[in-house]
């Protein structure tokens, strides 16, 4: 039996990581391989002749999953019936803002999205924000969309997550597929934890702690956090963009990992709503470790948390809740 399409909507979708991601989509990467969709891509009306450019080039492409494109600059066409909501467009920080004007724009562009998705989309829609600062525009989208369950409103931290399983993976001259269980804990900003503690390496049949392998702590709790944390930046100053490809395929792995699950014994970072795990505040949308079975998500429960990583848990958290509070206060 062909299965039925599924809608995705791409919000930003002539933008830089819009542009590296429809195509993964319309070609199986985030969903499967059969898969069929339908791709909502909906973004301002500066940007609609581009959208339709990319429509064009969807078109050309003749990929047999898409079996239809709606290219709009109206939010409740983009936002109708789709099952999958992937929130890539945000209004980006630029020189000489504060962080409140960037919240402030946020936090009306994200209301509005969220009121179209709690009217419009399909029930039980899965909802991905990209856009910086993310887990807090997942908030303010969890606020002004109160039908859709809050534990089917995440952020991305799957990128980071990523970043931290190619550093490993460069260090120590393995495949990437042979680490996992690296956790990226908190926000989704300078201020995350990427932590190696329960990171494991298969090698030669069996499976290997990260920190004995690596075998120095100076680096491991230095120069790799550093470098996970400002990944973004540094890419920014290679490439003169930011992450954009990186990031669309990250998106397809949350998404994946999501609905089709997680292997045995593997876990991922995903942005969630707190329920208070790991003594972090409820209420916020945090990084934590996942494992994903039958469209969603568990926190993964009893690791040990040693000082140093606690310390960390808590920095990020902090920043969150601050950063909740500057948004809250743009509510009003």
């Amino acid at each position: 039996m062909a299965k039925d399409p599924v809608r995705v909507l791409v919000t930003g979708a002539a933008g830089q990581i819009g542009y590296a991601l429809v195509p993964m989509i319309a070609r199986g990467v985030m969903l499967g391989p059969d898969q069929p969709v339908i791709l909502h891509m909906l973004d301002i009306p500066p940007a609609a002749e581009a959208l339709n450019g990319v429509k064009m080039e969807l078109v050309d492409a003749a990929f047999p999953l898409l079996k239809g494109v709606v290219a709009t600059t109206d939010v409740v066409e983009g936002c109708t019936g789709v099952n999958v909501a992937v929130m890539v467009g945000g209004f980006p920080r630029k020189e000489g803002m504060e962080r409140k004007d960037v919240m402030s724009k946020n936090v009306s562009i994200y209301k509005s999205q969220a009121s179209a998705l709690e009217k419009h989309a399909a029930a039980n829609c899965k909802v991905l924000v990209v856009a910086n600062p993310a887990n807090t525009n997942a908030l303010i989208l969890k606020e002004f969309a109160p039908s859709i369950p809050e534990k089917n409103i995440t952020c991305l931290t799957r990128l980071d997550h990523n970043r931290a399983l190619g550093q490993i993976s460069e260090r120590l001259g393995v495949q990437v597929s042979d680490v996992k269980n690296v956790i990226i804990w908190g926000n989704h900003s300078s201020t995350q934890y990427p932590d190696v503690s329960h990171a494991t390496v298969k090698s030669g049949g069996a499976e290997k702690a990260v920190k004995k392998l690596v075998s120095d702590d100076e680096w491991l709790k230095g120069e790799f956090i550093k470098t996970v944390q400002q990944r973004g930046a540094a890419i920014i100053k290679a490439r003169k963009l930011s992450s954009a490809l990186s990031a669309a395929s990250s998106a397809c792995d949350h998404i994946r990992d999501w609905v089709l699950g997680t292997p045995e014994g593997t876990w991922v970072s995903m942005g969630v709503y707190s329920d208070g795990s790991y003594n972090v505040p409820a209420g916020l949308i945090y990084s934590f470790p996942v494992t994903c079975r039958n469209g969603e998500w568990t926190i993964v429960q009893g690791l040990e948390i040693d000082e140093f990583s606690r310390k960390k848990l808590d920095a990020t958290a902090e920043e969150l809740t601050e950063e909740k509070a500057l948004a809250y206060s743009c509510l009003s």
